[in-house]
């Protein structure tokens, strides 16, 4: 008669040998054989993946942090448009902008907030996904004879430019108003954090009015210029706070200084620290 060592994997298990560390070959020779076990450890994955669900209990894992890529797609975007606005080797058209607007301040920018509503964080989530939003949108405006929006507000008769601009300029007001609520949630954290969504919100109010205050041809050169001038200060502000985001002991022989509010939770510890130094020690 064939013992429990000998047989082809279809026989009841052997409890005699419980002492006996068991491999996943003694139960028939098949590497994705399912045995009960007590062991946690013991239990295998199909195929060194997750995929036996009510065998395999995945482990733990730590999630990264999505905030440093939403903040660099969006600080690129921005800084090529910016460059654009305020008249950079005299180049006046913004199309070069839609494909980074599409791919990077879009789309990436759209996936980074959505990761930052994975590990909770719901200012990030909400910042990251409109902001991203808005460069989708902004490239769905300008795409060559793609959604012919321009044209629609322009008509056959050019006399109709002020329209579009006009129409554009309550565009960009919309979003100002939008940064101005995030900002005032930003009071209570970082100086940097801070000032890159003031220098934001100044470049959205300066581009609005710029566009609303056209003379039927064109936009307001002066406020354009000045809005990109923000539009720059925001895009180097939001990659300082995405390497600070990113810079550790693992990485980098210096952390990125972000100057916290003295109001803030941060703030008030650090206070606290010098006020009464012998709390503090060890």
């Amino acid at each position: 008669m064939a013992t429990a060592a000998e047989n082809n994997g279809t026989a009841g298990v052997d409890h005699a040998h419980a002492h006996k560390e068991r491999k996943p070959y003694d139960y028939g020779g098949n590497p994705l054989a399912h045995f009960r076990t007590n062991e946690e450890n013991a239990r295998l994955p199909a195929f060194g993946g997750d995929f036996q669900p009510g065998l395999y209990t995945p482990p733990n894992r730590k999630f990264g942090n999505p905030a440093p890529l939403g903040l660099s797609a969006f600080a690129l975007t921005t800084f090529v448009l910016s460059l654009i606005n305020v008249g950079t080797l005299g180049i006046g058209e913004p199309n070069i902008v839609v494909a980074l607007a599409y791919g990077y301040g879009g789309l990436v920018q759209l996936l980074a907030g959505m990761w930052e509503m994975a590990v909770g964080n719901t200012f990030g989530a909400t910042a990251l996904s409109s902001y991203g939003g808005f460069w989708l949108s902004f490239a769905v405006i300008l795409t060559p004879g793609g959604f012919g929006i321009v044209s629609a507000l322009e008509g056959a008769n050019e006399a109709h430019v002020a329209r579009w601009l006009d129409s554009f300029g309550l565009y960009l007001m919309g979003w100002f108003i939008f940064t101005f609520v995030l900002l005032i949630c930003t009071l209570r954290s970082t100086v940097a954090f801070f000032s890159l969504f003031f220098t934001l919100d100044m470049a959205f109010l300066l581009l609005g009015i710029g566009y609303l205050q056209n003379d039927g041809a064109a936009p307001q050169s002066g406020c354009i210029k000045a809005g990109g001038y923000f539009g720059l200060f925001a895009a180097f502000l939001a990659w300082y706070n995405a390497l600070a985001g990113i810079a550790d002991n693992s990485n980098s022989f210096f952390v990125i200084p972000v100057a916290h509010f003295p109001w803030s939770e941060k703030g008030r510890e650090r206070r606290g620290k010098i006020d009464n130094p012998e709390a503090h020690t060890a």
